[in-house]
């Protein structure tokens, strides 16, 4: 007789499953009907001059520089993003390697930029890197402000791909490289083609969740005039005539901005994270 296994929940896996679905509709929804209720709020306040123009056809009117804007901000995490996975993944190994000379200014460097404030370094590489470098042969190249700050947005997300890559390079077993060397690899070669390909796994989830950081850090280039998204909707609302009934629409619509763009990151970041999880 067959026996009929009785129906379980597997109360994990459901705890898993569950906020990366239901979060993800009624958060945005949330923002979404705060946003509209600013607009209603600046609308009904803009009644009392009818002279000047609403908040929403003004929020409209500007809309196309602050996305131009923010298109500067993408760009600025696409650039700093790739110069800290590369310097980072240099950092990482050079930590792990048996020369004192080596190991010893890349753990200063990684530990340095990882434990500085960011805008603290955003104002170091501001005011230190020069604002035109000559170039052999009587070229100068012109480095603007957003060009620095990408560089400063750089160091700390490199100090941390450098610690990414070094505990992933040390969680892989001893036995691995026992065995690698029992088949006379060399040590390069066993990186190369035993050690490496099995932290791209474990560190590709920490290296997503510090380029969300990384974008949600260049607004602060803001504050030394860099015209991104927030430096271009200040612009706009001074244009606009200062008016404070503009201050929550315009600050909403960045916060909308940033949320549609990073959100899904974090999601597809946790669903990485499940698939390539490691069992212990």
């Amino acid at each position: 007789m067959k026996t009929v296994r009785p129906f379980r929940i597997d109360a994990e896996a459901l705890s898993s499953f569950l906020p990366s679905r239901a979060i993800r509709g009624w958060q945005g929804l949330l923002l979404l009907g705060i946003f509209l209720a600013s607009l209603a709020a600046a609308q009904a306040q803009g009644v009392a001059a009818p002279q000047t123009p609403s908040a929403i056809a003004t929020l409209i009117e500007w809309m196309p520089f602050i996305l131009k804007g923010f298109v500067l901000n993408l760009v600025m995490s696409f650039l700093a993003m790739g110069i800290a996975t590369v310097l980072g993944i240099a950092l990482g190994m050079l930590q792990l390697s048996h020369s004192r000379l080596l190991r010893a200014p890349a753990w200063i460097i990684t530990h340095l930029f990882r434990n500085s404030p960011w805008l603290v370094i955003l104002f170091v590489v501001m005011l230190l890197v020069p604002f035109e470098v000559e170039l052999p042969g009587g070229r100068n190249l012109i480095l603007s402000d957003w060009i620095k700050a990408t560089i400063a947005f750089s160091l700390p997300v490199m100090a941390n791909v450098s610690e990414i890559v070094r505990g992933a390079i040390v969680s892989i077993p001893r036995g691995q490289w026992e065995s690698a060397e029992s088949l006379a690899f060399t040590r390069g070669q066993t990186l190369r083609w035993i050690i490496l390909p099995q932290c791209v796994k474990r560190a590709i989830p920490p290296w997503m969740n510090w380029y969300a950081l990384l974008a949600m850090a260049t607004p602060m280039a803001s504050i030394l005039g860099v015209r991104e998204a927030v430096g271009n909707a200040q612009a706009a609302m001074e244009a606009a005539g200062a008016r404070p009934e503009l201050l929550v629409p315009f600050y909403l619509f960045l916060l909308l901005l940033f949320f549609a763009y990073i959100y899904p990151i974090s999601i597809w970041t946790r669903a990485i994270e499940r698939k390539y999880a490691v069992e212990t």
